[in-house]
């Protein structure tokens, strides 16, 4: 009587290495059994170490069993084959909470292979096998496994949704397409994913061209963040140098007048002593003279008297001055007076080189020259031209953007646009798909009247027509407007007439860094119309506005 698999634990026969059933089973002394070829790959990697040991009970053998197949069990698992048993499937099969399951499997299921369009059910490579075997289940739509295949069924019809309705931009049923969507635009969902996934691809490589763009930024930022640091490294040594020499500088000078005042002090101090002694002496010789005049003074003998009067009267002349009393106490305080005058006018250097070391410290680009600013020729220019294109995601639907997003014409009819919220809703403006580079170069062909030419940040407002949206009027936009060949330069609500040649191509030059926007109008050369000179804090995009029915740009392309 032949077993049955349901009877059957089929872990049993199956290889615990390769999960597989058994082929050309193996029994090793513990009692183990494997697939001949995985045991021994399994010991040929622990030949490396000189062991060889049962890779389920890890039981460990002094030499490598020879093995032999075991004709019983082979025999066994063959007549087990026969009968419709499989390998147990590995854990790792298993559905768990986050795969998609396979609809057929009872029980315990298991993940699912692949999913079908047609019948809407997740199979797993067991149950699958019927759409590889039965013809008219090959030709039936399988796909990676979804965990949404329900949402592909119209929720009142029950039936599949292969239609796209362009008109509501939905997928409907067919019997959808002849109620509520009757007389809709139609095509079938195939088509419309073929025609999207076009869109998709140019979606995917702008992103992609942003993503390089952005990529090459990053890496000039950081660069620009070690050349910041490195300058700024030195500009501190170079600092502490010349501050240090400053201070060492005034310390000698400090040196010096204490020693001058000093040397002055002992040579003034030694005149004093010598006059002091010299006053000294007069003094006590004026004593002796005195007393010599009061003896004098005291005799009785008249004839004695005046014979000596002459002798003692006569006094010498005195060397003391009361000049030089004052002379000394005026000589230092001067000295004091000079080196406060000193002191003041240090304080004055340094207040105003400090604002100018300070101006210059929060200057963006103080080692650029002007030359090196802003190019003096077209060919200067050309250098930095970059590439626009328009951002249709931005594009009111007065708007008509074509010629590959490059150009822009303000169409009779509104266009039909997917809401985004990027979209000006009001104001007849588009901005570009490209962020700005920080130094680029790029020109317009205007046709038509009343065309408005833009720098804008991203964050502009896109709603109303509220002064926040329009390009010019606010500190988030700076324009130049070209209306009956005239110019007017526009910001923050601050409108400025702007004279010039009228051109209808205007060239715009942009400088993040150093501040500077230019408008110029090309006809043959090129004339200077407005410069801007300001501080931009974020990324900056291309933008345009068209005020006439009919008037369009075009960004140009570069050589």
């Amino acid at each position: 009587m032949e077993p049955k698999s349901g009877q059957l634990d089929r872990s049993n026969f199956s290889c615990s290495i390769c999960l597989d059933l058994l082929k050309d089973p193996v029994t090793i002394p513990c009692g183990h059994s494997y697939c001949m070829n995985c045991i021994k790959d399994f010991w040929d990697g622990e030949n490396q170490r000189s062991i060889y040991s049962c890779p389920q009970c890890r039981k460990e053998f002094k030499a490598r069993p020879v093995l032999e197949k075991s004709v019983i069990l082979a025999a066994l698992v063959e007549d087990l084959k026969n009968i419709g048993l499989q390998a147990a499937p590995a854990d790792h099969c298993y559905a768990g909470p986050e795969d998609v399951a396979c609809d057929v499997c009872t029980g315990t299921k298991l993940k699912a292979f692949k999913s079908c369009l047609v019948c809407v059910v997740s199979y797993c490579q067991s149950h699958l096998q019927p759409h590889y075997d039965v013809p008219g289940l090959k030709t039936h739509k399988l796909m990676d496994p979804s965990k949404t295949l329900q949402e592909n069924i119209c929720s009142r019809h029950n039936e599949m949704m292969k239609i796209f309705c362009r008109t509501d931009q939905k997928c409907i049923c067919y019997l959808c397409s002849m109620d509520d969507h009757k007389g809709h635009e139609t095509v079938s969902a195939e088509a419309e994913r073929t025609k999207k996934q076009k869109d998709l691809k140019v979606s995917r490589q702008k992103i992609q061209r942003r993503i390089q763009d952005q990529e090459k930024d990053v890496k000039l930022l950081q660069q620009e963040v070690e050349a910041i640091n490195v300058s700024a490294d030195k500009a501190v040594e170079d600092n502490e140098n010349i501050f240090t020499d400053l201070i060492r500088l005034i310390q000698e000078k400090n040196s010096d007048v204490k020693q001058q005042i000093r040397s002055q002090q002992e040579t003034e101090v030694s005149r004093v002593k010598e006059l002091q002694k010299k006053l000294e002496q007069e003094i006590t010789e004026l004593k002796r003279k005195d007393a010599e005049l009061e003896k004098l003074s005291i005799t009785e003998d008249h004839t004695q008297f005046l014979q000596n009067y002459p002798s003692l009267s006569a006094l010498s002349e005195s060397t003391h001055s009361s000049s030089i009393k004052l002379c000394l106490l005026r000589y230092f305080e001067e000295v004091i007076e000079a080196v406060s005058e000193l002191r003041e006018k240090l304080k004055d250097i340094l207040r105003d080189t400090w604002t100018n070391i300070s101006v210059r410290v929060a200057q963006k680009d103080i080692l650029m020259s002007k030359a090196e600013l802003e190019p003096t020729c077209r060919a200067g220019f050309l250098k930095y031209s970059q590439k626009i294109t328009l951002d249709p995601n931005t594009a009111n639907r007065q708007l008509l953007l074509f010629d590959e997003d490059r150009s822009v014409r303000r169409a009779k009819t509104t266009m039909y646009y997917p809401k985004h919220p990027d979209r000006f809703t009001e104001w007849i403006q588009v901005l570009s798909s490209e962020r700005l580079n920080r130094r680029c170069y790029w020109e317009v062909e205007l046709r038509g009247g009343g065309v408005e030419l833009a720098v804008s940040y991203n964050d502009i407002s896109r709603v109303g027509l509220s002064s926040d949206a329009l390009f010019g009027s606010n500190h988030k936009s700076w324009s130049l407007s070209c209306y009956k060949k005239r110019y007017t330069f526009g910001y923050n609500e601050v409108f400025t007439s702007v004279s010039g040649p009228y051109s209808s191509r205007i060239g715009v030059y942009l400088d993040q860094r150093a501040g500077i926007l230019s408008f110029y109008s090309i006809s043959g050369t090129m004339n200077l119309l407005h410069r801007f000179q300001t501080t931009f804090t974020r990324p900056l995009y291309a933008g345009v506005r068209v005020c006439h029915v009919g008037s369009s740009a075009e960004f140009i392309k570069l050589k």
